[in-house]
């Protein structure tokens, strides 16, 4: 009876942090936990803080759009 009750705990508990997430994701709330992170890798990971770095800029860069005539 006990591992029912644990595995049913587990469950909730892993639904409840699914929802979170996917509310996070949609408010867009998801920033602090990426910079909390950062951190952790620039101390010490470098190499991945580096990547993430790198891959912020990627992602801030517009990309060039061609004119209508390009076509």
């Amino acid at each position: 009876m006990a591992y029912v009750v644990f595995i049913a705990g587990l469950v909730v508990v892993l639904a409840g942090l699914t929802w979170f997430a996917s509310w996070a994701k949609r408010r867009g709330h998801g920033s602090g936990v990426a910079g909390a992170l950062a951190a952790y890798d620039e101390a010490y990971r470098t190499t991945a803080h580096q990547s993430h770095h790198e891959l912020r800029q990627q992602a801030d860069r517009k990309s060039e759009s061609g004119s209508p005539d390009d076509l």
